[in-house]
């Protein structure tokens, strides 16, 4: 059979191939067909992409008989993780600890301890001030206080009070009008006509320790059916993703139907805009460039530009559609396949619930060892005028250390708003001189540790789903508890590879971060061609940390399946796919279509439901909710909505690593098998009906 092969790196051929894997010579080098099917014309270099796997008769699914992969890596990673634990310990026995368990007043003495024992609460005086003003002096001396005063007290206040006129009386007590323990100390309301403040807003009692304004609490306490808005998402998760094992063609192709008539109304909206313009004399060449962007919308070449590029951009999807109809049949039964998998191992929609709380210690740790580390060393006092637009303050420059128990402010009489506050921690010694090291080794082992349960999370999926596939007989054949032999396998042999994928993310993770400090820390000093080297830059990093996501993704994947290292996975799953790229194009923008819309409807059709339930437009039978109670309603319905979309995102993430795993199985079993009785395929009959192939029955058999 001849065949004439056109180009350097990619072939076509005129007439018809035999199967998919076949190996030819041309100018010296190996060529094979990189896409099976009877109408499939694609070649590519074995050199690039690697040979087709072979068949092994003794593979039946994830191998049993394996050993542990990575040792090196796995020996790195253990040692990074111990001394995590060891700067942990440093900076538990450095840092103080009554920073993390008390608050503290304007003086920095901690409340509910010491002087303030039995006042567990702080009190602010004006809690706005928090937010509209910085000392612009403790910003300068790495320091950040709120200019307004604070007290501990006993508990917080629960009224709302106003200064009555009386109280500007010449004959006025103070201590007839105000109370002692909202007052700062030094402040004696029976010999003093000082007042501590003009109004009070009822406050509550947030985290044992701070009192907030009562207007604030609406965004710490929610209506108790708000939890009941987080399980209608997972059960319309759930049932979402169990009927696409019946729905998937018909979402498929309304999505795809959907698509092509957007683009077509948008291709009549620009022609009948371009109508209507058509006889104005304005142009585009008359109108010059304007920041009225509106006004490009009264041209008539603004509408025919848009016109022609939808028109061919409607031209593109359909000539797509058209010879990549097979492709679009054989992502919707992967599609079908996977509901059947998830249908058969619900446990694993479980599974993001280990990785969710794995997560949860892992930046706890980060951050409580973060916040240790920077409560490290004695702290540091001094004298620092709040309002240091005042001239008779200028003469105090932050430079003055003091001592908040004995500072006396009659010392200062003319700087009123001079007060002995905290600064920073003592940098002096050898861990204190090392505390940016040390946090710079904390991002790091937090990095990678969040990277490392992700890796375990998805390799731990795809060995339950690669147990599923490569079962001959579903589900019969799938093995006992495959979610818990599947983790088993990952923690016993494969730490060390998890560990290889995930340190190298991180060090891509960590350039960015590096990258994005240092454009926030020089933006003002940059010139335009100093800012436009550092956006390419930050830009290659992000594509660059979305490929190798990509590459270890499908490495965890043949891990699970083969047991091998990370590189040879990584290289075979790269090969494979390279061979099956426009499969692999179809399959992931059809499968990311198709959950896109999934987490639509679930977090559309729960942030409905929960406008209607907490605006009181749905009623509940009795008493058990009323919407008049709450003030602003919009606060729970945007908690309900955030919540279903991470809920949502839990299950389609399983779903979608369940797809990618039967791919690659699928992928696997075109290549290994063939159909007869000796090597017969694993795949569903529908996929096999697809590309018209079927499974050989041995002589006698049914």
């Amino acid at each position: 059979m001849g065949f004439n092969l056109c180009g350097t790196a990619v072939y076509l051929c005129i007439i018809p191939i035999p199967r998919r894997g076949q190996l030819f010579t041309w100018r010296g080098r190996s060529v094979a067909v990189c896409v099976g099917g009877p109408a499939d014309t694609l070649f590519c270099d074995v050199s690039m992409t690697g040979e087709p796997g072979k068949y092994d008769p003794s593979f039946n699914g994830p191998i049993h008989k394996r050993s542990c992969t990575d040792i090196i890596c796995c020996i790195l990673f253990m040692a990074a993780i111990a001394g995590y634990m060891i700067v942990g310990i440093l900076a538990w026995l450095y840092g103080d600890p009554r920073h993390v368990l008390y608050p503290r007043n304007s003086t920095g003495m901690f409340c509910g301890i010491g002087l303030n024992k039995g006042k567990p609460s702080v009190f602010y005086f004006d809690l706005l001030k928090c937010a509209t003003a910085t000392n612009v002096m403790a910003a300068a001396l790495n320091g950040l206080q709120c200019p307004t005063t604070q007290v501990c007290v006993d508990q917080c206040p629960g009224d709302f009070w106003i200064l009555s006129p009386g109280a500007y009386l010449p004959t006025a007590k103070a201590k007839d009008f105000f109370q002692q323990q909202y007052c700062v100390p030094s402040f004696n309301l029976s010999t003093t006509d000082l007042v501590c403040s003009l109004v009070g807003f009822p406050v509550f009692s947030f985290a044992s320790f701070l009192c907030l304004p009562a207007f604030l609490t609406v965004f710490l306490f929610l209506p108790p059916h708000t939890p009941s808005g987080l399980l209608i998402a997972m059960l319309l998760s759930l049932i979402f993703l169990l009927l696409l094992r019946f729905m998937a063609p018909v979402l498929v192709w309304l999505l795809i139907v959907g698509v092509l008539g957007v683009v077509a109304y948008g291709i009549w909206h620009c022609y009948w805009e371009y109508d209507n313009y058509k006889n104005s004399s304005t142009t585009i060449s008359n109108l010059g460039f304007t920041t009225n962007f509106s006004a490009y919308l009264q041209v008539k070449e603004t509408w025919l530009a848009f016109l022609i590029i939808l028109c061919i951009l409607e031209a593109i999807l359909l000539l797509v559609l058209l010879f990549l109809r097979t492709r679009i049949l054989i992502a919707i039964a992967l599609i079908q396949e996977s509901s059947k998998a998830v249908g058969h191992m619900m446990s694993t929609l479980l599974y993001p619930l280990v990785t969710f709380a794995l997560l949860i210690v892992c930046i706890a740790y980060w951050g409580i060892t973060a916040l240790y580390l920077a409560t490290s060393g004695a702290p540091i006092y001094k004298v620092v005028a709040l309002n240091s637009s005042t001239n008779s303050c200028l003469a105090i420059n932050g430079t003055e250390t003091c001592d908040p128990l004995s500072f006396n402010s009659s010392a200062y009489m003319s700087c009123p708003s001079a007060q002995c506050i905290f600064i920073k921690y003592n940098t002096e010694g050898l861990f204190q001189q090392n505390l940016f090291n040390l946090q710079i080794y904390n991002v790091l082992a937090f990095l990678w540790c969040v990277n490392f349960v992700i890796a375990l999370g998805q390799c731990t999926l795809a060995g339950a789903f690669a147990s599923y596939y490569w079962a001959f007989s579903k589900p019969s054949d799938i093995p006992t508890f495959p979610l818990s032999q599947a983790f088993i396998r990952s923690l016993r042999y494969h730490v060390g590879s998890l560990a290889f994928g995930a340190l190298i993310l991180t060090i891509v993770q960590f350039i960015r971060i590096v990258l994005e400090y240092l454009d926030h820390k020089f933006r003002a000093a940059q010139n335009p061609c100093a800012r436009f080297i550092m956006c390419c830059l930050k830009c290659c990093f992000w594509c660059l940390e979305k490929f190798i996501k990509f590459i270890n993704r499908n490495a965890y994947i043949m891990i699970a399946i083969y047991g091998k290292n990370f590189c040879v996975s990584a290289k075979n799953a790269f090969s494979l796919l390279m061979r099956n790229i426009l499969r692999v194009v179809v399959l992931d923008k059809v499968t990311d279509l198709l959950l896109l819309f999934g987490k639509l409807l679930v977090v559309g059709g729960v942030g409905v439901l929960a406008f209607f339930f907490f605006s009181g437009r749905i009623q509940l039978p009795g008493n058990a909710f009323n919407s008049q109670t709450l003030n602003y309603y919009w606060v729970p319905i945007i908690t309900v909505i955030v919540g279903a979309y991470l809920i949502a995102h839990g299950f389609f993430s399983v779903y979608n690593m369940c797809v990618d795993t039967l791919f690659l199985c699928f992928l696997e079993d075109l290549e290994r098998n063939d159909g007869t009785v000796e090597k017969p395929y694993y795949m569903s009959k529908n996929l096999m009906k697809i590309l018209n192939k079927k499974n050989k029955v041995p002589k006698g058999g049914k």
